[in-house]
């Protein structure tokens, strides 16, 4: 069988190190620009630059991918409201921390996104996967404490981690969707968040346009979130919400050297160590492996596939290669092979492989 899951772990190491671009280029143009306006740009820079790339090829796009319907409409604005409050949070937490210690807080998504895919969505989770999350968490405590012998948590790292929070969950929204158009889905959430972060802003801010300031959020927005949506969608489409996930322990290393570079942070000891245990996390999380023998229910769906990757075997009247969508059907299956949990693997586990 075609092993295609490489390109979907490069797919989510490259989305994780575009995202990673995104706290330490935000905390210098949020001098300039307040927080819920700092989040409206971003996803507006994202919609409008997707957008402008979708209608680039959009001849070739529309006959490998398949176009969201009103059956996602539940998904898609759950998406939308989760990216709202998701960007305002970390912009205010960066108001109030450093863009190192936020970026590295960040993992904390890694961990919110697992568990929602374990406990909601029935994602199965292995062994290595469950240690590679306590380890990450252990990092995110250890940096959350502003003063160890006091125990209290500093209030940018709680608006960071409730951030992280609603992106996990966001992230297993946008995974309900990943069959579907990856440009379509990161136009959708540039617009419909970009808009609505705009309203808020407008309503409880006083917004200064500095234009050379906007135009580079905007910028920040396309790389950052656009282009880091794009693959992440991608990578989702094979590795499932968990691992997906796992990755982006990778994206914080970058903005954390980022920010060393832009802001001369220094390094604690706390901050070393969290490092550590990240470090550790995300090895562990990428090194997990699970086959068994499983069994595929009958399913009629639509999604961008092709016909050598040991699932899609249905007859074309005319001669087919390469990548295509459409509607189709997939017969009762028993097999056993090496998979990751996307929307073709969602079987229920008696235990952990």
């Amino acid at each position: 069988m075609k092993n295609s899951s490489h390109p979907s772990y490069l797919y989510a190491i490259l989305a994780a190190f575009l995202f990673s671009l995104n706290s330490p280029f935000s905390k210098l143009l949020l001098e300039k620009i307040p927080p819920a306006l700092m989040a409206a740009l971003l996803y507006l820079g994202a919609g409008f630059g997707m957008t402008f790339l979708y209608l680039l090829q959009r001849t070739s796009h529309h006959k490998k991918e398949a176009r969201l319907t009103k059956q996602e409409l539940p998904f898609i604005l759950g998406m939308i409201f989760l990216d709202i409050a998701a960007p305002i949070l970390l912009m205010s937490g960066l108001t109030k921390t450093s863009a190192a210690n936020a970026s590295l807080l960040g993992n904390f998504e890694i961990a919110a996104t697992a568990l929602i895919a374990f406990f909601v969505f029935k994602e199965a989770i292995g062994k290595r996967l469950w240690e590679a999350l306590l380890l990450i968490t252990a990092g995110c405590l250890i940096l959350s404490v502003s003063d160890i012998r006091s125990f209290a948590l500093s209030s940018g790292s709680l608006l960071v981690l409730l951030a992280s929070i609603c992106w996990g969950l966001e992230n297993n929204c946008t995974r309900m969707l990943s069959l579907k158009s990856p440009m379509e889905i990161v136009i959708l959430k540039g617009f419909g968040s970009g808009l609505g972060s705009l309203i808020i802003s407008l309503a409880t801010e006083k917004p200064s346009f500095h234009m050379p300031s906007v135009l580079a959020a905007c910028l920040l927005g396309f790389v950052s979130y656009g282009l880091s949506i794009f693959f992440y969608v991608m990578a989702q489409r094979e590795l499932g919400a968990a691992r997906t996930g796992a990755y982006y322990a990778f994206a914080p290393f970058i903005g954390v050297f980022l920010s060393f570079l832009l802001f001369r942070e220094r390094l604690t000891l706390s901050f070393l160590a969290a490092l550590l245990l990240f470090g550790l996390g995300a090895y562990l999380a990428s090194s997990e492996r699970h086959k068994h023998l499983h069994t595929h229910a009958a399913i009629t769906h639509e999604h961008r596939h092709s016909h050598d990757d040991g699932h899609h075997d249905h007859y074309h009247e005319e001669s087919v290669k390469g990548e295509h969508s459409h509607i189709h059907t997939h017969a009762p299956l028993t097999h056993a092979h090496s998979h990751t949990p996307d929307l073709h693997h969602t079987h229920t586990h008696t235990h952990s492989h």
